[in-house]
């Protein structure tokens, strides 16, 4: 097995397109010595190399040490230069390289070949004692932590204190005999630590180095990086073994790191900084402060000149943005590293846009370099990058955007300051529908309990503000108005900053960046249409979330939720008295009341989606959770009681009689969905005349209406039949009354297992299916989200056992299949069937990939996640076509 490749000017084995062998860093100096560029001649050992390593028990495998020995010799004859020769000696560096960019995880050792008797020879040939002492004391210094594992302050803290002594704050201001010293301190640090010599023996330094690198793929850093950026742990690095080549031999040298394009803009100008008489660290240490790029045309304008050259090919033969690494030695130009930027999610956009215009990428490839993901941080807010923060505590990222407030731990308050012009952020233990209003006038939620569907971050979702649920570390007092995060206290009206998109809670206002939906967004979005095959819907509940869908690009409503609407105050108390009515005529009653306000609602968003269709969910929560908590009841009934305030106490004890009456063990079980409207039917009935009403009335006006009306949480056909036939008599009297016909349909959510099973049967009385993924992974992992989420879901993702929360991604293997017998069953006499979804899911794409490929008709999510949507539906049919 050949476990090495050379690459230099004359000979070059290897390329870009051998990344997971070569390792990024590996492949590209391949790549660019064979584009002509000039790299210091080098050879790299494979990932391959390192797999086998750690297999063996972390020993050299067979052969291994001859290729590197045969490889030194040849780099000899290509340098002119032998490793270790006193006279014209040859100076390596070894450096990692995984085949995914993991900056700054694993280690490097510069200047190996260096040893008491080379530095001598060095010396004769510069004639710059102190450029050589000053490599010298680099490898031992870098030797000493990365290969030796000596403490790195211990060298840090000796050259602080040498200079403090000498008076001196730069390391440019040390002569030669000051970095000799210190070479000689840095010797004893290491014998004194580990008992042993620095190792004058240059080939005995290379063996151990490459072992530290080949090490360095599972030390901490390396492992945590790769488990939080979900990269395979058997991937293995390749380690470079390269010419050194100097920036620190005088003023006519230096280093630097540079940007093709600007990586926080997108801008097409050369971005990046340098340092004269310095080595490559220096410019990421913060010692001394690096020029701008800019700056080096005053400088050395023929070497400027050469670099922007340089870096203009290497886009164009990458075809994107490139990260490069340079070294200035006596005035010529080394190209060290180049690989594919880092960028701001607005820079990767205008980047992707500017790239096909100018030619070098097609549309396809555009759309597939964007992580849909990334749009999160487009369109909500951010906190300023350059803002100093002090974050006091972290939850879990639930709904994307930052925002700062006032701390307020209720929501009729929160309400309140927010009618008064105050921002707030609603701190609760956790939200129930009671917290609704004061949830849609804060700027963010902040709970202790939760998880990233709990209710909190579902609304804060739809509403398209930053939320951060399940904050454990915080010790919330609702009586006496504040919270504590260890030693720190925060009281009602005083302010915090949430960070939805990270989790973060900050102490105190920051500075923001509000989002901005740039020329290339849309540009790229309409590119994705284009593509794309599965239509986007939103969820959307009330005018205001309808047009901001609309302005993101959906092309329906897959969900209006009409429980929400009962929410608002003023309402709700109509509500909660129909709850309690003793008789029908009562109940009845009440609902009149209702009626104008639902057929209101249902007019104003049929107004905004003229002509597009809108799915109208009817009423979906346990009825208990319109009614105070029990619990709360009970106190009050028993405070009453023993201050003898009869009046109110008959009031309390007869609503408490009615929560008992509604009251489950497992609400998310009980009477809900269309169970509610069966056992309940003039609730359904009223929704229904509601909604005929307003179609019916925009229609007679010349607007154009779509009513698809849906029934929530089917198990057996009989449920939707019973159901559909009664409240399309409903739907044929309004249409008779208004003497006006409208097309409509009905329909039903799939969200329990018996219903995905037996969907042929459902297919036959309903129109459309909707998938609700939210309940369907519930009810088929058996699981409640709330609880799972705040208790051990994270645990179990941690610990490998689920490889994703299922509330998150879509899981395939379980949910996946049912929703694959629905599609099937559901369409198996009717191809044209409509189906969607319309859970959270719908906005995650991973999921809308998994939809495309069951050949759903379109995914609905909240309005804030339709650019998201569209983009991944897009890249999902390009991925079915086979285009990466």
């Amino acid at each position: 097995m050949k476990y090495i490749y050379f690459f230099s000017s004359t000979k070059t084995e290897g390329g870009a397109e051998m990344k997971n062998l070569l390792g990024g860093k590996g492949a590209n100096l391949a790549e660019m010595a064979k584009i002509g560029l000039p790299v210091p001649p080098g050879f790299t050992i494979t990932t391959q190399a390192c797999n086998d390593y750690f297999e063996i028990g972390s020993k050299f495998p067979n052969g291994l040490w001859e290729e590197v020995e045969e490889s030194l010799r040849r780099l000899e004859k290509e340098t002119g230069k032998k490793f270790g020769d006193p006279e014209n000696p040859l100076l390596v560096s070894v450096r990692s390289g995984a085949p995914v960019s993991m900056p700054g995880m694993m280690d490097t050792v510069l200047n190996l070949g260096l040893n008491d008797k080379t530095v001598a020879g060095m010396i004769k040939l510069t004639n710059n004692p102190r450029f050589v002492f000053d490599a010298y004391r680099r490898l031992i210094q870098m030797f000493g932590s990365v290969v030796l594992r000596v403490e790195a302050e211990r060298f840090e803290k000796a050259l602080q204190d040498f200079k403090r002594k000498k008076g001196v704050r730069l390391d440019t201001e040390l002569t030669a005999n000051d970095w000799a010293d210190i070479s000689q301190r840095f010797k004893e640090i290491i014998k004194k630590e580990k008992g042993r010599e620095f190792p004058q023996e240059p080939y005995l330094q290379l063996r151990l180095a490459i072992q530290a690198v080949f090490d360095s793929w599972n030390n901490k850093r390396a492992i945590d990086y790769r488990k939080f950026h979900r990269i395979p742990d058997d991937l293995g690095t390749a380690v470079n073994i390269v010419t050194m080549v100097f920036g620190n031999m005088g003023t006519d040298s230096g280093t630097g790191v540079a940007f093709t394009r600007d990586p926080a803009t997108g801008e097409k100008r050369l971005f990046g900084e340098y340092l004269l008489n310095a080595q490559g660290e220096d410019v990421v240490a913060g010692i001394r402060t690096p020029q701008k790029i800019e700056k080096l045309k005053e400088e050395m304008p023929s070497v400027y000149e050469k670099l922007l050259e340089i870096s203009q090919k290497l886009e164009k033969h990458y075809r994107d943005v490139q990260d490069i690494e340079f070294t200035i030695e006596k005035g010529k130009l080394w190209m060290l590293q180049t690989r594919t930027a880092k960028r701001t999610p607005q820079a990767a956009v205008k980047i992707a846009v500017d790239l096909v215009q100018e030619g070098l990428i097609d549309k396809e490839e555009a759309i597939l370099r964007i992580k849909p993901q990334d749009l999160e941080k487009i369109l909500h807010p951010i906190i300023d990058p350059q803002a100093q923060v002090r974050i006091i505590a972290k939850g879990l990222n639930a709904s994307p955007g930052a925002s700062s407030g006032l701390v307020c731990f209720d929501a009729d308050l929160a309400e309140e300051w927010a009618e008064s012009g105050k921002e707030v952020i609603l701190v609760r233990p956790e939200t129930n529908p009671d917290d609704v209003h004061g949830m849609m006038r804060a700027k963010g939620i902040l709970t202790q309990h939760g998880g990233v569907t709990s209710h909190a971050a579902v609304v804060a979702r739809g509403l398209g503000k930053p939320a951060v649920t399940g904050c454990e570390a915080l010790n919330i007092d609702l009586a006496a108005k504040k919270f504590t995060v260890g030693e720190v206290e925060v009281k009602e009206g005083e302010e915090i900053t949430i960070n939805g998109s990270t989790g973060e809670v900050i102490l105190g206002r920051v500075p923001m960046l509000e989002p901005e939906i740039t020329k290339e967004l849309q540009e790229l979005l309409a590119w994705a249409d284009e593509i794309r095959k599965l239509g986007v819907w939103a969820n959307a509940d009330n005018p205001k979330d309808a047009k901001k869908a609309l302005d993101y690009g959906a092309e329906g409503i897959g969900l209006c939720r009409t429980e929400h609407m009962f929410f608002e105050k003023g309402r709700r108390e109509i509500v909660v008295k129909m709850i309690m009515a003793e008789n029908d005529e009562q109940r009845q009653s009440y609902l009149n009341l209702l009626l104008p306000v639902q057929r209101k609602d249902f007019e104003e968003i049929f107004e905004v989606m003229e002509g597009k269709p809108v799915i109208i969910r009817l009423i979906d929560p346990p009825m208990h959770e319109f009614l105070p908590k029990k619990e709360m009841l009970i106190e009050e009934v028993a405070r009453l009681r023993a201050e003898g305030k009869s009046e109110e106490l008959t009031e309390k004890e007869k609503i408490l009689e009615v929560v008992e009456n509604l009251w489950e063990i497992n609400p998310m079980l009980g009477l809900r969905g269309c169970r509610t409207g069966i056992i309940f039917p003039q609730i359904s009935a009223m929704q229904v005349r509601a909604i005929f009403e307003a179609a019916c009335n925009l229609a007679q006006k010349g607007k154009k209406v779509f009513p698809k009306v849906e029934l929530p949480l089917v198990s057996h056909i009989n449920e939707l039949k019973l159901e559909k036939q009664r409240l399309e008599k409903v739907a044929q009297e309004v249409m008779k009354e208004k003497g006006i016909k409208i097309d409509y349909e009905f329909g039903t959510m799939i969200e329990l297992p018996r219903a995905a099973l037996t969907a042929d049967k459902i297919a036959q009385f309903a129109q459309f299916f909707s998938f609700g993924t939210n309940d369907l992974t519930q009810t088929t992992y058996g699981i409640s989200r709330d609880d799972a989420e705040g208790k051990f879901l994270l645990k179990y993702i941690e610990e490998g056992i689920l490889p994703e929360n299922p509330f998150q991604v879509l899981d395939r293997e379980g949910v996946g299949k049912l929703m694959e017998i629905a599609v099937s069953l559901g369409r198996k006499d009717n191809p044209d069937f409509e189906i969607g979804i319309c859970g959270e899911h719908g906005g995650d794409p991973s999921s809308i990939e998994f939809c495309h490929q069951l050949g759903l008709d379109y995914v609905s999510c909240s309005p804030f996640r339709v650019p998201i949507a569209r983009l991944a539906a897009a890249q999902a049919a390009l991925k079915n076509r086979g285009v990466n």
